[in-house]
């Protein structure tokens, strides 16, 4: 009695695949693979909604400038700042658009632009510093990245008191 693949005997015997067969099924294979492909793709198409949400900023206030300050800015991070914690009792995060200063209200929103390029960014004021003489702003490292002055260190800057505009009559 000769052993079966299947393991016992009721199985049918194996089908040995002609050349046509193996065409077809290589066939079969390749439209599989193709509708596979073609539903992938069609997942990662936009439709364009997103894209017209994006443009429309009535929901964001509009932001007024209530002052000006220049002077000279660092960059603190968790390594150099011995922890996360901050004055607000936000925890400090290297990349968060965050900075410190010595008398703005926490929450004051403030725009620093790097006077050496232009960058600039819009930044939460949720600690206090820098207590270095001559030095107005220290900002989160990813800030400082964003704004393009790590390796300096130190960089003149311009920073506006941002604020809401007063639209009454």
């Amino acid at each position: 009695m000769t052993r079966r693949p299947c393991g016992n005997s009721n199985c049918p015997p194996r089908v040995k695949m002609t050349p046509k067969m193996m065409n077809l099924t290589r066939n079969l294979n390749s439209v599989a693979l193709a509708v596979a492909g073609l539903i992938l793709l069609s997942s990662c198409a936009t439709t364009g909604i997103a894209k017209a949400k994006s443009q429309s900023n009535s929901s964001q206030p509009k932001l007024a400038v209530h002052s000006v300050e220049h002077g000279k800015a660092s960059w603190y991070s968790i390594r150099t700042n011995y922890g996360t914690a901050t004055a607000s009792g936000q925890r400090l995060s290297n990349h968060a658009a965050t900075a410190a200063h010595k008398t703005l209200p926490m929450g004051t929103k403030v725009r620093v632009t790097n006077q050496s390029n232009g960058k600039s960014e819009i930044v939460t004021i949720n600690d206090r510093g820098p207590y270095i003489r001559g030095r107005i702003i220290d900002l989160t490292i990813g800030g400082a990245k964003r704004l393009g002055f790590v390796k300096r260190g130190v960089v003149s800057v311009k920073v506006e008191v941002l604020g809401k505009v007063k639209t009454g009559l």
